[in-house]
């Protein structure tokens, strides 16, 4: 104790400037966002501690060439002064220390509603009409039985003429047969497609026949969860992946009777036709070109006979290519119809699920059984579905892009197209679009896929994937760090001024016609949300292999002399929800092409 009070008061006065010195200290020293606040005052931008590399001025002008967005010299120093406080601390959702893992079940907030405010939804009866049935004997070629579409192997099962145990053996004979020139299949079922082509024997026996799909034998693109199967996304880091559930299509196909017998090829998380097992092969050039992509195994399968019918995806065209590659029949259904809870999130915002057919009637068939909303994906909506098959298409306004029609991608196949169009009684009405940069859409594409595969990117992952060329997912994903989000914003709301014109074509017309590879049209309506079918009109002559990748002058296409005689197909495009006008004008041009009896030789 101090020997006096004068003492203490003194010691005492001394010890609290001592103190007062330290608490000033550790305030100054303590970063802006942890200093204590005067009562009232609100939180400010760029107080938060700072985080982050060193960043320059002169790293500014290197990123302004990646953003093509050019700042001053006192502005670059401005941004950098502050960059570690302000902008730095946004990434701890990634960077940490709180990190927070994203899995792909998780959609983003903002859900896209390709119904604009105004817009009525198209409200069928719901009332679905198939063909009659034409007692078409079962052939004794067991090749003619396999290439038969859905309608047709419905009616056999129904009438117990094939039993889908000898129909299933089939397709899971053929598949193993000619899968080594293909490459289309990731997973053969066997064992499960047996068992559940029995169950469907046992209950067509006693009398509870499901449906048209009750024992048909089907492919699932390997990006649709099947429990206990695995189902790889076409790419090395998921080849062990076994999920414990099943795809809502999946679900629902299972419920129908249907008959799980391969899970097929993708292009690696869904992009063209190159998955860790090679390239799937086009079976009407089987030996220089590939199936395009990404729905490769089931556009080849489908049209190598190889199963009924298959299940792809799309999110900017990888059902309407390997159609037109493959001949087959594709039906991108209107964006939120189909539930894809349980399949593999490229794109939350454009992502679809589809049928791929030989017949437009089948492509319908499986829709009606697909169809419908599910907990598990907030953008999918309840709707209807009306269909009549064989209904008149008389009067009915079929929509064109005149200058499209005049210019490649288009050929003598879309123009005859359109050409019959008008013999069976349809209007032929010209249209436009503004000639806006729609590609600037796809930066919301990219960002929304590198997004998706983050641990990936992260990870560094990415590497074991078989395709490294500058056009593929890895340099795209890594790529994609560096798109500005100002201009995602921007592209956003570019997508409601497209959709909106949109709008306005389709106010003036039933369906659209248009070459299937037009880039416009494939951005413009995957990113509207609008259905679309494509299927064979007709066969060209091509001199050289198509390929879904950028030219290599290391790696060129095969040349074809003579030329080969392909299948190519037309597009249409249908009004939101209203695929039954959609397919009533594919059943007709169909029909009049009379082109899908022909088959690629050797299959």
């Amino acid at each position: 104790m101090p020997p006096s009070r004068r003492a203490f008061l003194a010691c005492s006065s001394l010890a609290a400037v001592a103190a007062a010195l330290d608490s000033a200290l550790l305030k100054a020293q303590a970063p802006p966002s942890q200093q204590p606040a005067t009562p009232g005052a609100p939180p400010a931008f760029g107080t938060a501690a700072a985080v982050g590399p060193e960043v320059s001025a002169d790293d500014f002008a290197h990123a302004e060439k990646l953003v093509q967005f050019e700042m001053t010299g006192g502005e670059r120093n401005q941004a950098a002064s502050n960059w570690r406080m302000q902008m730095a601390p946004l990434y701890e959702l990634r960077t940490g220390p709180r990190k927070l893992e994203m899995p792909q079940s998780v959609a983003p907030a903002t859900v896209w509603n390709p119904m604009l405010p105004g817009l009525k939804l198209h409200e069928g009866d719901n009332t679905f009409v198939r063909s009659a049935a034409r007692g078409k004997p079962l052939p004794a070629n067991e090749e003619e039985i396999a290439f038969a579409p859905v309608t047709q192997l419905s009616r056999w099962i129904e009438s117990k003429a094939i039993t889908a145990e000898r129909l299933t053996e089939i397709y899971l004979a053929r598949l193993q047969r000619f899968n080594p020139r293909l490459r289309c299949v990731i997973t053969l079922t066997r064992d499960h497609a047996l068992e559940q082509a029995r169950k469907a024997d046992k209950e067509i026996a006693a009398g509870h026949y499901r449906g048209p799909l009750h024992g048909i034998p089907w492919g699932a693109k390997d990006l649709l969860d099947t429990a206990g199967i695995p189902t790889t996304y076409g790419a090395e880091p998921y080849r062990d992946r076994i999920p414990k559930e099943d795809a809502a299509v999946t679900a629902r196909l299972n419920e129908a009777g249907a008959v799980l017998v391969a899970k097929l090829s993708l292009g690696a998380l869904a992009l063209n036709d190159i998955w860790f097992g090679g390239q799937t092969m086009n079976p009407w050039a089987p030996d220089a070109e590939g199936a395009s992509g990404s729905s490769a195994g089931p556009g080849a399968a489908t049209a190598a006979g190889l199963v009924g019918f298959a299940i792809g995806s799309e999110t900017g065209g990888s059902i309407v290519s390997p159609s037109m590659r493959n001949g087959v029949t594709g039906l991108r259904p209107t964006y939120g119809r189909v539930a894809r809870t349980g399949a593999m999130t490229l794109c939350w915002s454009l992502d679809k699920l589809g049928p791929m057919t030989r017949s437009v009637e089948d492509a319908m068939l499986i829709l009606n059984a697909i169809s419908g909303p599910d907990a598990g994906d907030v953008a999918s909506v309840p709707s209807t579905l009306g269909f009549r098959a064989g209904a008149s298409v008389k009067g009915m306004r079929v929509g064109y892009f005149p200058q499209w029609m005049k210019e490649p991608p288009a050929t003598d196949v879309d123009r005859a197209a359109l050409e019959t169009a008008r013999k069976l009684g349809m209007e032929a009405v010209g249209v436009s679009l503004p000639d806006w940069p729609y590609d600037s859409l796809n930066l919301m594409l990219f960002a929304e896929a590198a997004a998706a595969f983050d641990d990936l990117v992260l990870g560094h992952k990415l590497d074991m994937l078989k395709a490294q060329v500058p056009d593929a997912w890895p340099n795209v994903f890594r790529q994609s760090r560096f798109l500005s989000a100002v201009d995602f914003v921007q592209a956003d709301r570019f997508r409601r001024k497209v959709a909106e014109e949109m709008a306005r074509v389709m106010a003036q017309v039933d369906v659209l016609l248009v070459p299937s590879l037009r880039d416009e049209m494939l951005v413009i309506s995957n990113n509207t949300g609008h259905p679309s079918l494509t299927l064979r009109a007709g066969f060209v002559e091509v001199s050289e292999a198509r390929s879904d990748w950028a030219p290599d002058p290391a790696h060129p296409v095969a040349k074809f002399a003579p030329p080969r005689r392909v299948p190519h197909g037309i597009t249409l495009i249908g009004r939101l929800f209203d695929e039954g006008t959609l397919a009533q004008a594919g059943m007709a041009l169909e029909g009049a092409f009379n082109v899908m009896g022909e088959h690629p030789p050797g299959f």
